[in-house]
């Protein structure tokens, strides 16, 4: 028997995965391009070079753009539909665990941003958007799945589904 979790969860969990790869991708290769061309406006506030090759641009000499590359593709999997609906506790355990930590980073690179960079880069920031819009997923499922949980075992209908008028069984 497959696990009860919200409908909406799967597919927009497996959608800001996706968007996390294509922005945290493009980052990594900025990163390393001899000429990085950020596609950024460049203000005293808004400056995508100072962000990205300030010191807390590399965390032990790993590039913060590459650990965002490895935390999407490894968040991508435990994200798809099919992951959602697996009967392994360990799967929902790993997702809430990675999503924390991504989260926790992400506060981390803020602070850095705002009070030691003193500059906030666009990407970053979208990077930033869709790990707090995955974190909220994912907590959100969790909170709701005992609910489910309880009306998928109890044999009533579940007391969020909608009766169609005029339908007889």
């Amino acid at each position: 028997m497959s696990r009860t979790t919200t409908r909406w969860a799967p597919l927009t969990s497996t959608a800001l995965c996706i968007a996390g790869l294509g922005a945290s991708a493009y980052l990594t290769v900025e990163h390393f391009s001899s000429s990085p061309s950020y596609a950024c406006p460049e203000s005293a506030t808004i400056n995508c070079v100072k962000v990205t090759t300030s010191s807390y641009s590399e965390l032990l000499g790993i590039p913060v753009a590459l650990l965002g590359l490895l935390f999407f593709l490894v968040m991508t999997p435990l994200c798809l539909p099919i992951a959602w609906r697996l009967d392994n506790p360990w799967v929902p355990r790993l997702r809430l665990a990675g999503i924390t930590l991504g989260v926790a980073f992400v506060i981390y690179l803020v602070w850095a941003e705002l009070f030691r960079i003193d500059a906030i880069c666009l990407w970053c920031t979208g990077v930033h958007a869709v790990t707090l819009a995955l974190f909220a997923v994912v907590v959100l499922d969790a909170a709701l799945r005992p609910i489910a949980a309880a009306d998928a075992t109890s044999g009533l209908p579940p007391r969020n589904a909608g009766r169609v008028a005029g339908k007889g069984r």
